[in-house]
């Protein structure tokens, strides 16, 4: 029996530190499952000061904890064996990993479609998702459960129990719905969608949702132009934050955090502890600055930047019951 879910949820444009705040709460748990997305997504975590990265198993291996890939996910074959390998090498053990049975497969012609038709037009990572997913929602996919003697040992029996964490891919202003369309993602990426683990929403205890202190976007977005990497405080906040994606390695477009976004992201998530990080670059760089109703506020110190901040989120929302803030790249 499921005693409780948490779910940690990413609420701007992804690369909010999911994985690091993920790897930090497994120990707490008995599942750490993924609901969405597949290897287009990346989390990076550390343990004992060593860098792992990951695509689409969830962070919960790093910790011996089961791993579970939902039936919302989709599997490129390929890509989740060079993971396994990747895991076993660095002496994690991959029995804990399980994939929904009702999980499509990513094959060679999506990946194809996906380089050359949408990779330029909307900027995808090219990794064949949204042709995938075109083939599930046309009811032509192929699932796991059809690839049984290459996955058969993976196949998941669809049981959860105890207290089950939810990780999040990319983020709230990727999702098909609520994003910019269409430039954003082929699934859901809302903690809501977490539901298709199998677990009702009454179970859902605890909402964790990251953000950066400021803003960043991979890819295509008239919301991000480029123009934004000649202003060179931005630039500079790039440079020291390290603003490369996990999966394609593409610089990040930056911008300052934009409350008005923020707001919404934490209304339509229901997030109830929030999480900022990388405060620390924002410090090093002496620029203190937010987005709120279309202007740009400027502070004297981080710590004035964040009372302010506090402030409007107290005033506009009802859900968040607790802040949490990170100086440390590598620890939320």
């Amino acid at each position: 029996m499921i005693e409780y879910v948490d779910i940690c949820v990413g609420l701007a444009w992804g690369d909010e530190g999911k994985g690091k705040i993920v790897s930090q709460l497994t120990k707490d748990y008995d599942y750490v499952c993924r609901w969405a997305g597949g290897d287009n997504a990346g989390h990076t975590i550390y343990i004992n000061d060593n860098k792992y990265s990951t695509h689409l198993i969830p962070s919960g291996v790093f910790h011996g904890i089961k791993s579970i890939i939902g039936p919302g996910c989709v599997i490129n074959i390929d890509s989740f064996m060079k993971e396994l390998d990747y895991l076993k090498n660095n002496g994690f053990d991959t029995s804990l990993i399980k994939i929904s049975p009702k999980a499509h497969i990513v094959t060679d012609e999506h990946i194809k479609k996906d380089m050359n038709k949408y990779k330029e037009l909307i900027g995808t990572t090219a990794r064949g998702i949204g042709p995938c997913y075109m083939d599930k929602y046309a009811r032509t996919g192929k699932r796991v459960n059809e690839y049984k003697n290459i996955l058969e040992e993976f196949i998941w029996d669809e049981t959860l129990h105890g207290k089950v964490l939810c990780e999040g891919a990319q983020g709230i202003w990727l999702d098909i719905d609520y994003g910019n369309y269409p430039f954003v993602t082929s699934s859901n990426t809302l903690p809501y969608s977490a539901c298709s683990l199998g677990f009702p929403p009454q179970k859902i205890r605890k909402i964790y949702g990251a953000i950066k202190i400021y803003d960043t976007r991979v890819g295509i977005d008239p919301d991000f132009p480029e123009n934004l990497r000649d202003n060179k405080e931005l630039a500079q906040i790039a440079e020291i934050g390290n603003e490369y994606g996990t999966t394609t390695g593409r610089l990040r477009n930056v911008n300052y955090l934009n409350v008005d976004k923020l707001i919404k992201a934490l209304h339509y998530s229901g997030t109830t502890d929030l999480i900022i990080s990388k405060i620390d670059i924002l410090e090093k760089v002496k620029v203190y600055k937010y987005i709120y109703k279309e202007q740009i506020y400027i502070f004297s110190s981080s710590e004035e930047l964040l009372d302010s901040l506090k402030k409007i989120i107290k005033e506009n929302n009802n859900y968040v019951s607790n802040i949490i803030l990170s100086r440390s790249p590598k620890k939320i």
